[in-house]
C-alpha cells in the first residue's frame, strides 16, 4: 500500500516522500521488511527514541508524534496509539466496516456473554467469529489468547482473515485496557453491551472513576449504533443516559428495575436455569444449562443483543445448547458425592457471586481454593479473603499468578481479611497441592470451588508462564489417586 493513502486516513503532517508499505510495525526488535513503523510513547518505552533501530528492522516510513531526525517520509499526528487503530484499519481494508461488529465491556460476564451470543448467531444460521480471554475462534481456526482485546495490528489482521472466509459477526471482548490505549480506534460497533463494573484493575487505573470513564468510552455515537445496558448497574443507567443524550439509542435488561427486557427465574439448581424470558413483551422460555443469577443476567444481555438484530429465533436453542463456557462456572468432576467447579472469579464481586450462587445449592460444605495475581490490584486481596471466610466453610488459601511478588506476601494480605471473619483455613502455596488438599477433604454434598484462572492454560512466576490449568489439574489427580497429590 502506498504510504500516500494512509496519510489521507491520517491527516496530519506528511513529511518527506512516497513509500510502498508492505507492513505495519510497533516493535523496533522485530524484523520487518519495508514497514510503516508507528512509534509509541508510553509505560518504560518510547520508541521516538529508538528510530535507528526500527530502520535497521526494516521501517521505511515512520508515524510520530515529533518530527525524527532521520532521512525518511513521516506522517506526523498528535496521538500515534489513535493513529495506530487507523492505520491498521485502513492497511488491511478496513474489515470491521464489513463485518457485524458487537462489542463487549464491563468487568464481569465479557466471556460468557459473548459465548452465550455467539452460540444464539450461530442457532440462527450465522457465521462467527469470537475473540476475547478465551482466545479467538472462527471457521476452522482456533489462535491462542494474548490479550482480552488484541493491538490493533493483529486485531485488524483477524477480522480481514475472518472476512475471507466467510465470517459474518464478531463479537469480541473490550477491556478497559484497550478503550485507554485507544485500540478500537477505527472499528465502528453495530452493537456494544455493558455487562457491569465492580472493583478491578486499581493497579493500573488511579480509581474507580477513571476506570468506569474508560469502560464509557465504547459507548458514543462515534463508535456504536445501538448500547445494550444492565440498568440495574449504577453506571449501566449513567452510560445510558449520556449516549442517549449524544443521539444515541439505549435499551437495557435487568432483574431488579424496570428495563426493556427482563426475566422470571422458575427453577434453578446446580444443573442449570429454567427461566422466562421477557424481551419487549415477546416471551422466551429458556433452559439454561448454567446457573447462578449472574448467569441470567449474561443471558439478558445475549438475548437482547440478537432480538435486536433480528436474530431473536436462535435465543431459545442458543441459550439451551451452550453447555459451558471454558473456566467460567464450569462443573468439571464429581468425588465421593461431592462436586468440584472451576470460575475465574478473581474480583471481590465476582467471588462473592459465585460463591453465594454454590452456597445456595450446597447441601454440605462449601470449600474454596482461591489466591489473588501478583503484581495487580493489592487493595482487593483482603477484601476478596472477606468475601471468603463470609460464605465458604472452608478455605485453601493458594497461588494465582504471583508474577514477581512472593506468593506467601499475597496470601499475607487475603488472609488479614479473612481473620476477620474466619479462621478456617489452610496455607497451601503451590497450587496444584492446593487443589490436591481441597479434593482429599471432600466429602458427600459438599461443593468445592477453585477460583481465580478459569481456563487460563499457565501460571506465571517470576516472568515465565509455566504451563498449568486447574480443569487439567484436577483430571490428573482424579486419574492418578493419591500417588499423585
Amino acid at each position: 500500500m502506498r504510504l500516500s493513502k494512509l496519510a489521507e486516513v491520517l491527516g496530519g503532517e506528511y513529511v518527506g516522500g512516497e513509500a510502498e508499505i508492505a507492513a505495519l510495525n510497533v516493535d523496533s526488535r522485530k524484523k520487518v521488511k519495508n514497514a510503516l513503523f508507528i512509534c509509541i510513547s508510553g509505560g518504560n518505552i518510547n520508541s521516538h527514541k529508538l528510530v535507528g533501530e526500527a530502520v535497521r528492522s526494516g521501517a521505511v516510513a515512520f508515524v510520530t508524534e515529533e518530527r525524527l531526525q532521520v532521512d525518511l517520509p513521516q506522517i506526523v499526528v498528535k496521538d500515534t496509539r489513535a493513529a495506530l487503530g487507523l492505520v491498521a484499519s485502513a492497511f488491511y481494508g478496513n474489515p470491521a466496516s464489513r463485518l457485524k461488529m458487537i462489542g463487549i465491556t464491563g468487568t464481569n460476564g465479557k466471556t460468557t456473554t459473548t459465548h452465550m451470543l455467539a452460540s444464539i448467531l450461530r442457532e440462527a444460521g450465522k457465521k462467527v467469529g469470537i475473540i476475547g480471554t478465551l482466545g479467538i475462534s472462527y471457521a476452522d481456526k482456533k489462535l491462542p489468547a494474548s490479550l482480552t482485546t488484541p493491538d490493533p495490528i493483529e486485531l485488524n489482521e483477524v477480522l480481514a482473515d475472518m472476512l475471507i472466509r466467510g465470517v459474518e459477526y464478531v463479537v469480541m471482548e473490550v477491556s478497559a485496557h484497550a478503550l485507554y490505549y485507544k485500540k478500537i480506534e477505527g472499528i465502528h460497533f453495530a452493537v456494544c453491551i455493558f455487562t457491569n463494573l465492580t472493583q478491578d484493575h486499581l493497579d493500573f487505573f488511579p480509581s474507580m472513576d477513571q476506570y468506569a470513564s474508560a469502560k464509557g468510552q465504547l459507548f458514543t455515537p462515534k463508535t456504536c449504533n445501538l448500547a445494550i445496558l444492565n440498568g440495574d448497574d449504577k453506571l449501566g443507567r449513567q452510560i445510558g443516559e449520556r449516549f442517549e443524550k449524544a443521539g444515541g439509542k439505549g435499551f437495557y435488561y435487568g432483574l431488579e428495575t424496570p428495563s426493556d427486557c427482563f426475566a422470571v427465574i422458575t427453577d434453578e439448581s446446580l444443573d442449570g436455569t429454567e427461566c422466562m424470558l421477557n424481551i419487549n413483551d415477546e416471551l422466551c422460555r429458556v433452559s439454561l444449562p448454567l446457573f447462578g443469577i449472574y448467569n441470567v443476567y449474561n443471558a439478558l444481555a445475549a438475548a437482547s443483543c440478537a432480538t435486536l438484530l433480528g436474530l431473536a429465533g436462535g435465543v431459545k436453542k442458543g441459550l439451551s445448547a451452550l453447555k459451558s463456557v471454558s473456566g467460567r462456572m464450569e462443573r468439571v468432576s464429581s468425588l465421593r458425592g461431592g462436586s468440584v467447579f472451576i470460575d475465574f472469579a478473581h474480583t471481590p464481586d465476582g467471588l462473592e457471586k459465585s460463591l453465594s450462587a454454590l452456597k445456595k445449592h450446597c447441601r454440605g460444605r462449601l470449600i474454596c481454593v482461591f489466591g489473588c495475581g501478583g503484581n495487580r490490584d493489592a487493595e482487593k486481596r483482603p477484601i476478596m479473603g472477606e468475601v471468603a471466610a463470609k460464605n465458604t466453610y472452608f478455605s485453601i488459601l493458594t497461588s494465582d499468578n504471583p508474577r514477581y511478588e512472593d506468593p506467601l506476601d499475597i496470601i499475607t494480605e487475603i488472609e488479614k481479611g479473612y481473620r476477620r471473619f474466619s479462621t478456617r483455613y489452610v496455607i497451601v502455596p503451590d497450587r496444584r497441592k492446593a487443589i490436591a488438599y481441597a479434593l482429599e477433604s471432600l466429602q458427600k454434598e459438599d461443593v468445592l470451588l477453585i477460583a481465580g484462572k478459569g481456563g487460563e492454560e499457565y501460571q506465571e512466576i517470576m516472568g515465565i508462564k509455566y504451563p498449568f490449568n486447574d480443569y487439567t489439574v484436577v483430571e490428573e489427580l482424579l486419574t492418578n489417586g493419591k500417588s499423585a497429590w
